[in-house]
């Protein structure tokens, strides 16, 4: 495989992680700066055939018009991509921008897809790409209630040609696209996405691989090293409350009680499994236009040790969203490519590690998900 181009195309792929992701792709091909958060590049991954960073080519769909490069300059601004980068990367930031096509959701949603799919089909015709990974980064939905169409496909196609019918969030209905284009998929929002049992049917059909969904990248990482620590040493976790302050565009889409409810489900559902749905778990996310491209998350966290004895930890995580989400984009665009390559189908379960609410698997234990990840890698070849 490390002969053969790769795509890359982003859904959202003007927003602040698809422009980091792109912009540190360039700085990475161009040797300009080091792969810091990059896991593919760790050793324990070094016998893995994946794309190289000049293998990868990137197009991708949103319904934003303002150019890549102007995005760029913002999070410069931000803090989020050093300021010297700029010059040497915008020649290639335009050019990716000629790649990203305006996304339309009007119309019947099988004619949506059929849109869709005609983008990123001629995108893969072409550059005479040997695959394309589609990785969804756009702005998180709201939950969505199930509909008998979700539970099986046939029925499903029968609904999106339904002229007078919403079946599918954009979110599915862009992991619909893109199976239905045979690409590989990574839901990396908490969306609904590609997690609906007609999509698994269509994935598994058409022999693609898929992962999600909820990047895992600051708060919910700790709490996944932290969570097992407590139920190792038999400490009894009272209660484990959060409070999460963003601003940017997170912050405001995430201000909206019905798109921040996905987010606050993603992170429940990790802290539940770890150590039991009776924890008292209240968390909060609140917009701080202030904070731009910064997420600050306080914990405290209360428990119980020998005779009863009560205890506390409290800390707090201070990161650039963007600068923590772009590399994991770019490992599991690759990842998901060699899995692909290999002949896999289904949830990669195995890709946990890089999840809240990882499909395809019921481990949220960071270090147990380490070393799955890194089994799997290795069989991979």
């Amino acid at each position: 495989m490390a002969d053969e181009s790769t795509g890359l195309w982003l859904i959202g792929a003007r927003g602040s992680v698809a422009t980091t992701a792109v912009s540190g792709l360039l700085a990475l091909r161009a040797g300009l700066t080091p792969a810091t958060g990059c896991v593919t590049e760790r050793p324990e991954l070094a016998g893995v055939t994946l794309p190289g960073w000049s293998d990868l080519v990137v197009g991708g769909h949103d319904i934003a018009q303002a150019p890549l490069e102007k995005r760029a300059e913002l999070l410069a601004q931000g803090g989020v991509l050093p300021h010297h980068l700029l010059e040497c990367i915008t020649p290639g930031l335009r050019e990716v921008d000629g790649e990203i096509r305006t996304a339309s959701f009007d119309g019947a949603q099988a004619d949506v897809a059929r849109r869709l799919v005609a983008d990123i089909t001629a995108f893969r015709e072409r550059h005479r790409l040997a695959r394309v990974v589609v990785v969804n980064v756009s702005s998180t939905e709201p939950p969505v209630p199930p509909l008998p169409e979700h539970a099986e496909l046939a029925a499903l196609e029968r609904a999106l040609a339904d002229p007078d019918r919403n079946v599918l969030p954009p979110s599915s209905l862009a992991a619909y696209a893109a199976l239905t284009a045979g690409c590989p998929f990574v839901e990396f929002t908490p969306s609904t996405g590609i997690a609906l049992p007609a999509l698994d049917e269509l994935a598994r059909r058409e022999g693609l691989p898929y992962a999600g969904r909820d990047g895992k990248t600051g708060e919910t990482l700790l709490r996944t090293v932290l969570a097992p620590m407590f139920t190792a040493r038999a400490l009894r976790v009272r209660s484990w409350a959060g409070t999460n302050l963003l601003g940017g565009g997170d912050g405001a889409t995430l201000e909206d009680p019905a798109h921040a409810d996905s987010k606050l489900r993603s992170k429940a559902n990790g802290l539940a499994a770890l150590l039991g749905s009776e924890v008292t778990a209240p968390l909060h996310i609140d917009n701080v236009p202030d904070l731009g491209e910064t997420k600050t998350a306080w914990d405290h966290v209360s428990f119980e040790g020998f005779l009863g004895a009560r205890m506390s930890l409290q800390f707090t995580w201070t990161g650039l969203d963007s600068a923590l989400a772009a590399p994991l984009v770019l490992d599991l665009t690759r990842l998901v490519a060699a899995a692909h390559a290999a002949g896999e189908k289904g949830a990669l379960g195995a890709l946990a590690f890089f999840f809240k609410d990882p499909l395809g698997s019921e481990e949220h234990r960071f270090a147990d998900q380490t070393r799955e990840l890194y089994e799997w890698a290795r069989g991979l070849g």
